[in-house]
């Protein structure tokens, strides 16, 4: 239930995937012969108000500077002087040695770094977060020169990946080449095929995202906080390149959820943000800053204001992207090469498969009632608004109690920085729960944020306890399976500890993210979490509390394979907003509240399929896995070596795994 905004902010987990960010104004600066060092984690710097497109490199002024050597090009030699005019005895040009050519695995890492200095630049937001703070004080700009340079560089690199040939790379190399290209396909697919700049006005709602300067104390409060004055003061030009760029008729619910979104981040401008800067002692820098951030919140508010008088009345219900725009999307950012249509046929089997399961769990609870009434009953039985994060904080020790007593996966690392709070307000409109860990490359921040979003103060009575049936208790645990143990932290400490190359810890396939949190949640209850000890004959109370969990598993997988459907449904059949949210209610037990809630998030997010679509994957890994290694085979061995790859899309990992090659392309 996490969505995953910024690079490992995985909102709820809304994935990963759907927060997109903006480029600079100009692409990265024309490359020099003599590669640069790879690009390491520093310290913060000082932010400036002026600074160049690329922050490690200065651009040439030179005109004649050559580009790196491309993998269809190598560098030539220097060309021989020009002869002079006056009669000279002719001469043998003395012989140069061209540079020896780089071996391909050596030439695409090169590349790769050239490509990832040039990704970052365009996003200094999302390089702060991974925890690169030389980008510190930095932010997206969303001008159209900027757009257009960022989309001619992305295509350049398009074209240098495509002019690899596989077969002369290296395993490892390999994998990565296909990773980076899916990565430079899927921000071009956004970027040029969805128009995110031009039809969606939440990408200008979210693009001030200052809390990582908050919430995490990798430098002095004096150095973070000067950086959130720069980036808040350019709030307002954020504001000018929407009302720029935008279309004219725009889609009614990003209309309706950018509004929603804009509100709630000038409120965690004034109230949230404020209050996690409550230890600033620098009275002058304070001033400062309350005069920026009443600058960024304004310029917010009166976005939401702009959109709600002169783009909501005229906003179309037309959001659908079309059945060939879906099909590429799968192909090509998740190396998924199916037809939406044969994906929804099987989301429907298994949407009725789940259904079924429910149906027999509650018997097992109450077999002279009908399972939506047992469903209810369960629901029913949630803390109150009040004691929401205290009830959730309690019970995550029993949560991983059972990982570490059933020895189910490793769990490197520190895990005491882990702190369960309520959902940051700018985040509330498409996210139930979340996991917030600091960037892969990050070294003095170790805080990792579980979020959970409480109803809102303004909602009414039966709106609240609609809403608090989703945090039930058995729910709750299932929520904290996901979002936590073995789930998203865990899959993050692995990250951390593990060998994975620059480009595995920047880019990564949604599928694999949200797809090992939610394949988690079925692993543990099959597992056994909430029933009697392994050996042990269960009680009738054991037993029904173990069929609560299995019928709260059940309903979870069921959202997941709603949200599968509803997503080819709405993009590639006509399915309405209306049609979505009633798809929800009668189908995985959600009232109309969060189901709405669900099915506004689809016309948006398309790629929350991948929770469903991820975790069949793995779960068909794993048998095949299983059956090579034999009596060898453990649950843990399995999760450990799947987590030691970096966030690859699964049909990478099937290489990296498998052994005979011919099962490679069987993904599902």
């Amino acid at each position: 239930m996490s969505l995953r905004r910024s690079i490992f902010t995985l909102l709820l987990c809304l994935g990963a995937p759907f927060l997109f960010a903006a480029p600079t104004p100009s692409p990265s600066p024309t490359p020099k012969a003599k590669p640069a060092p790879p690009l390491k984690p520093t310290g913060p710097v000082k932010p400036l108000q002026n600074v160049s497109p690329t922050p490690s490199e200065k651009p040439t002024r030179s005109p004649k500077s050559k580009s790196s050597p491309s993998p269809a090009t190598s560098p030539s030699a220097s060309s021989s002087p020009a002869a002079s005019s006056s009669p000279a005895p002719s001469r043998k040009p003395a012989a140069t040695k061209s540079p020896p050519a780089l071996k391909p695995d050596a030439e695409l890492d090169l590349v790769a770094d050239e490509y990832i200095r040039g990704y970052l630049a365009a996003r200094p937001l999302l390089a702060t977060a991974l925890g690169f703070h030389e980008y510190d004080g930095r932010i997206n700009e969303n001008t159209r020169l900027a757009i257009d340079a960022e989309v001619a560089r992305l295509r350049r690199f398009d074209d240098r990946f495509a002019k690899f040939d596989v077969a002369k790379l290296g395993p490892r190399a390999a994998v990565d080449l296909r990773l980076l290209h899916a990565a430079v396909k899927k921000e071009l697919f956004f970027i040029h095929d969805l128009g995110i700049y031009d039809h969606n006005p939440l990408t200008y709602a979210r693009a001030i995202d200052v809390g990582v300067y908050a919430k995490r104390k990798y430098a002095p409060i004096e150095d973070r906080v000067r950086s959130i004055v720069v980036v808040e003061n350019q709030t307002p030009n954020i504001v000018i390149a929407a009302k720029t760029n935008l279309a004219d008729v725009l889609p009614k619910p990003y209309v309706e959820l950018a509004i929603q979104t804009a509100r709630g981040a000038a409120e965690f401008l004034k109230k949230d943000l404020v209050e996690s800067l409550a230890d600033l002692k620098d009275e002058a820098l304070r001033a400062t800053f309350m005069l920026s951030n009443r600058r960024a919140a304004t310029a917010l508010t009166e976005y939401a204001a702009w959109l709600e008088k002169e783009k909501l009345p005229k906003a179309i219900a037309d959001f659908a992207i079309g059945e060939q725009k879906y099909q590429r999307f799968l192909a090509e950012t998740e190396l998924v090469n199916l037809p939406p249509a044969k994906v929804l046929e099987l989301g429907l089997a298994e949407l009725k498969k789940e259904q079924e399961v429910l149906a027999e769990a509650a018997k097992k609870v109450d077999e002279t009632r009908p399972a939506d009434v047992v469903f209810k009953q369960i629901q029913s039985d949630h803390p109150t608004a009040e004691n929401l994060i205290p009830e959730v904080t309690k019970r995550l020790d029993s949560v991983k109690k059972f990982v570490v007593d059933r020895k189910l996966i490793t769990l490197p690392g520190d895990p005491k920085m882990l702190h369960v709070k309520e959902t940051p307000q700018d985040r509330r409109a498409f996210s139930f729960a979340s996991m917030d860990t600091p960037g892969p490359f990050e070294k003095r921040a170790n805080e990792s944020y579980f979020y959970v979003t409480p109803p809102g103060a303004d909602w009414t009575e039966l709106q609240k306890e609609q809403w608090l049936t989703s945090f039930n208790y058995f729910m709750s645990d299932l929520v904290s399976i996901h979002e936590v143990y073995p789930g998203h932290y865990a899959q993050f400490l692995h990250l951390n500890a593990s060998k994975a190359t620059k480009a595995e810890k920047v880019f990564g396939a949604t599928s694999f993210v949200e797809g090992w949190a939610h394949y988690t949640e079925k692993m543990m209850i099959d597992e056994g979490f909430g029933g009697a000890a392994p050996g042990a004959s269960p009680s009738e109370d054991e037993a029904q509390r173990a069929a609560k969990y299995r019928m709260v598993q059940a309903q979870a997988a069921m959202v997941r394979l709603c949200r599968l459907c509803v997503s080819i449904k709405m993009h590639t059949q006509g399915m309405s907003v209306d049609e979505a949210t009633k798809f929800f209610q009668e189908n995985c037990y959600y009232e109309e509240k969060p189901a709405r809630a669900e099915a506004m998030r689809g016309t948006f997010d398309i790629g929350y399929l991948n929770y469903t679509l991820g975790k069949l994957q793995i779960l068909k890994l794993r048998a095949d896995y299983q059956a090579q290694e034999g009596d060898k085979f453990s649950l843990k061995k399995f999760h450990d070596e799947l987590l030691n790859h970096g966030m690859l899309p699964i049909r990478l990992l099937r290489e990296m795994m498998l052994k005979d090659k011919a099962k490679w392309d069987e993904v599902l």
